[in-house]
């Protein structure tokens, strides 16, 4: 059964998780990013979260997002073929232990394209005072399968800013190989307490069509990020937006390739970075990757 434009508009009730400080330690470590920003418990400015910790917060509310489509109207095998395209995160301000996070999910868009249907789901994620947190806008696009009923405008209620524009060319100005473990999936599924069983369940994965066990695309970004960040002065405290398009999949054991592409400072000081990151055979696992860091 086809993806019924109706979804559009819909949302899911708020979710509310409280972050510690084992969690955001946990999930940095999972990623080998051992910043002190982010694991020094001694520091004076106190901890913060990696810059894509947000993914974590925002879990319960994606798989209860899978809810606002009736199995009536888009039966469980279809929805299973959905898979992770694109993400697009403006964070607000860092997350920090003790916050109280409200996170409500909405489908914001949906359109047909040749694969299969496209959906975005902005997930926003304020604290306890109301204040925003993140912004995350997360197209899946969900194989083989149509678009039903008329098209529907976008339920904007909270405007996406245009992204730099930067060029891309094809010879990285700085890249680094990281390895990828065997156990990689099974390490990030509970430090960052996402839990998807194509993943860590062979069984799962190959009943799915998949070779092999995967590396979540959310892992494979975080540790761009931190490679990126790491070529920054505070690189992780100062990223604010990070956005890509999700291409080959990560397998285990292998290596990745993070490219940093372009640098190119703002005349507000902002510095845009473009990258991408390739599998181990040389196919893009990370494509039309943007970070914008906050100035110096």
């Amino acid at each position: 059964m086809p993806l019924p434009t109706s979804v559009v508009g819909r949302r899911t009730e708020p979710i509310v998780r409280e972050v510690d400080a084992r969690w955001t330690m946990a999930y940095a470590a999972g990623i080998d990013d051992l910043d002190p920003a982010y694991l020094d418990t001694t520091r004076a400015l106190g901890l913060v979260a990696h810059p894509l910790f947000p993914v974590c917060v925002e879990w319960p509310a994606v798989t209860a997002a899978r809810r606002l489509v009736p199995i009536d109207e888009l039966p469980s095998s279809e929805a299973a073929r959905g898979v992770h395209a694109s993400h697009d995160l403006v964070v607000h301000r860092a997350i920090r232990p003790g916050d109280l996070l409200t996170t409500t999910a909405t489908a914001e868009s949906v359109e047909s394209r040749s694969p299969g249907a496209y959906q975005v789901l902005r997930l926003d994620t304020v604290d306890a005072t109301g204040a925003p947190v993140c912004t995350t806008r997360m197209g899946s696009l969900f194989l083989g399968v149509a678009v039903t009923g008329p098209p529907a405008a976008p339920a904007v209620d909270v405007p996406t800013p245009p992204l730099p524009t930067v060029e891309r060319p094809t010879v990285a100005r700085h890249e680094v190989t990281r390895s990828v473990a065997g156990g990689a999936a099974h390490v990030y599924t509970e430090c960052s307490r996402i839990w998807n069983p194509i993943h860590t369940d062979l069984a799962v994965a190959e009943g799915a069509g998949l070779p092999g066990l995967i590396l979540h695309g959310t892992a494979t970004l975080a540790m761009a990020v931190t490679e990126l960040a790491r070529l920054e002065a505070d690189g992780g405290t100062r990223l604010r937006r990070v956005a890509c398009r999700f291409g080959a999949m990560v397998a285990m054991p292998s290596t990745i390739t993070v490219r940093q592409l372009t640098q190119v400072e703002q005349d507000d000081g902002s510095v845009v970075v473009a990258f991408d990151v390739l599998t181990q055979d040389g196919t893009a696992a990370v494509r039309d990757g943007t970070l914008v860091f906050l100035p110096a």
